[in-house]
């Protein structure tokens, strides 16, 4: 990432939960909600992806116990990370730091009550151009979204699938540097 060494930092890297996912069969895998089908338009587990928000912002009330401010701290998430990223980071009710959404869209776009805390919450967006999980359309979606709404936003894409590179690494580097210096 680069970071500035005098910047204090420390990465909490949760996990998913392992549960049943419907568009595999029911098996059970790491999963922020569950999946119910490809289809772009599809229905959205609102509940389990809620569920998720409520375990994440306990690990963000534990770092306020640990003398971590709320504003010192950045939210990121992957694919379905990103969308619960998204829900927790703009509904949260006190300012963070920033939010990194890397090739994921806004889930909960439709029925998300926005806090007034985080209505100017710096926000980094990445995508792939060629995604085929999470098609680089519900990337620029998410973009229009956020911007109609004024959130200060930088998105970009990359010439990658539904993965991360080196070079959104460094972009991602210099954005929480900006942010925590």
């Amino acid at each position: 990432l680069g970071l500035d060494e005098n910047i204090m930092v420390r990465f909490l890297f949760p996990h998913a939960p392992s549960i049943p996912v419907t568009i595999n069969n029911g098996f059970t895998m790491p999963a922020w909600y569950d999946i119910y089908s490809t289809d772009l338009n599809r229905e959205l587990d609102e509940v389990g992806l809620r569920a998720s928000v409520a375990a994440i912002r306990a690990l963000i009330i534990n770092e306020n116990t640990q003398g971590i401010a709320a504003n010192r701290i950045i939210i990121a998430g992957f694919s379905q990370g990103g969308a619960v990223g998204l829900e927790l980071a703009l509904t949260h009710p006190e300012p963070l730091a920033g939010l990194v959404a890397l090739s994921t869209y806004f889930a909960t776009y439709k029925s998300i009550e926005l806090d007034e805390a985080n209505s100017r919450l710096p926000i980094f967006v990445g995508h792939g151009e060629y995604d085929p999980m999470v098609p680089v359309k519900l990337g620029e979606q998410t973009r229009e979204k956020l911007l109609e709404w004024g959130y200060p936003l930088e998105y970009k894409t990359y010439p990658i699938e539904h993965s991360v590179d080196m070079q959104e690494i460094r972009d991602i580097g210099i954005w929480i540097n900006e942010r925590l210096s």
